[in-house]
């Protein structure tokens, strides 16, 4: 209960500096948390059989039953952990009328960033240091905007794990061994989510 108070206090925060009322804050939180449990498929590809000591390791860590490993990745787009947070950062850039070049250049500092520091986990997913993305991304905002740094920091931290970490990291989906491989991680408070809120707190 005091880990979940603190990060919609955490999330409450970010969001107003990034200029939204309490109703919107709660509106955005809500579709965050409802979409965070629905998965799109998009596609599915040949993968390798994960290894017996990654499904050991990861075993008591999964709540519920895994799906069976058939020999194909299913790859799906989380809704609340991909598609909310990209809908909102094209609402930033327009609502505040950034300078697409600043923005272009934010999120490919980023997205290197995120590229050189995250790696596939057999039987799990591509991981990476929470807080590399955040810190380079806040920054990355303090340096190229420092008047609008709260929503670039946004920006260029949730697009850039989108593209380094998840959509750069496609070829590596094989090596995984996985049923499904979800482009945004778990969706709520965690990966590309998690990385657009704590960045905005840091800048």
């Amino acid at each position: 209960l005091v880990v979940i108070i603190i990060q919609v206090g955490a999330f409450t925060i970010a969001l107003d500096k990034l200029g939204l009322s309490a109703h919107s804050a709660m509106l955005l939180l809500a579709c965050t948390l409802m979409g965070s449990a629905i998965n799109l498929p998009l596609f599915s590809m040949q993968a390798d059989q994960p290894s017996e000591e990654a499904r050991k390791m990861f075993r008591g860590l999964l709540f519920g039953r895994p799906m069976p490993f058939t020999g194909r990745t299913i790859v799906a787009v989380n809704v609340g952990g991909a598609l909310i947070p990209v809908s909102f950062s094209i609402y930033l850039i327009m609502t505040n009328q950034l300078p697409l070049t600043q923005v272009i250049a934010a999120i490919a500092i980023v997205t290197l960033c995120c590229r050189l520091f995250s790696r596939p986990i057999p039987g799990l997913g591509i991981g990476i240091p929470v807080f590399i993305a955040p810190v380079t991304a806040a920054l990355t905002a303090l340096l190229l905007a420092p008047e609008n740094s709260a929503p670039m920091a946004y920006i260029c931290g949730t697009l850039g794990v989108l593209i380094g970490a998840d959509l750069m990291r496609l070829p590596d989906i094989r090596k995984l061994g996985t049923p499904v491989a979800s482009i945004g991680g778990a969706g709520t408070f965690d990966g590309i989510f998690f990385t657009g809120i704590v960045a905005v707190l840091l800048a």
